[in-house]
């Protein structure tokens, strides 16, 4: 019998379909019957991540521990969570339940390092996400060098975060700002782009630049296939 996912969701919205769409897609099946069963609790009143860590916001806690248990309760085999701020707080949740929780910085962080072995990572995200240092040390035990955004560079990313994506603002006329943002990167050294925060993968879908990039997202999605015994599309059987 196939093993379940719980996805503690919400944060946003869109991040968690996008995670449930990529399970799916990437899932190798011929019919229906062969997908893996998934829960989610997409709880939209969690409390913004960043506002909690960096500027003393309501502590998001309870209310991802209220979707975890609710995930416990309808039977999930492991927990998935898509939004890499809140991997702040995941030492805690793992603390709160028996149940196998994947981290996603981890999981991405050992594909850079498979990847571009040798090669240095812009690590795009929200203020919160790089002030915690999740990226920062995945990456330095996958021994993956990294830079982050600078002072203006981190302006822009913010607003394409916030003001963009989680507004459902049109994307396309950020295209300008996405591409000299990248240009910006590169110029300073970076090699590849991680998406180090759920709205961005949907931004980088939207306006098809140069990357390279790396979606955690899809590679969070493809680690959950893999607990639950199944086949990525595209990889052998191991």
């Amino acid at each position: 019998m196939k093993k379940t996912i719980g996805i503690l969701g919400g944060m946003g919205p869109l991040a968690t379909a996008d995670l449930f769409r990529k399970i799916v897609t990437l899932t190798k099946a011929s019919c229906d019957n062969e997908h893996i069963r998934v829960y989610i609790d997409s709880n939209a009143a969690i409390p913004d991540r960043t506002a909690a860590i960096l500027h003393g916001g309501e502590n998001p806690l309870a209310e991802m521990t209220s979707a975890l248990r609710h995930l416990e309760a309808c039977g999930a085999d492991c927990l998935i969570m898509p939004c890499n701020t809140a991997h702040y707080y995941l030492p805690q949740l793992r603390r709160l339940t028996a149940l196998p929780f994947l981290s996603m910085p981890e999981i991405a962080a050992q594909s850079c390092a498979e990847r571009f072995p040798g090669k240095r990572a812009a690590i795009l995200a929200t203020d919160g996400t790089l002030q915690t240092g999740i990226y920062d040390r995945a990456l330095e035990q996958a021994g993956v060098p990294f830079l982050h955004p600078d002072t203006e560079e981190q302006k822009d990313v913010m607003h394409l975060i916030y003001d963009v994506v989680k507004a459902s603002a049109p994307i396309e006329p950020e295209r300008g700002r996405w591409r000299a943002l990248l240009a910006s990167l590169r110029g300073r050294g970076a090699d590849f782009f991680i998406l180090g925060c759920t709205e961005l993968p949907l931004l980088a879908g939207a306006l098809a630049e140069e990357g390279p990039f790396v979606d955690p997202t899809e590679e969070l999605a493809k680690a959950a296939i893999r607990f639950c015994g199944c086949e990525v599309i595209g990889e052998e059987n191991g």
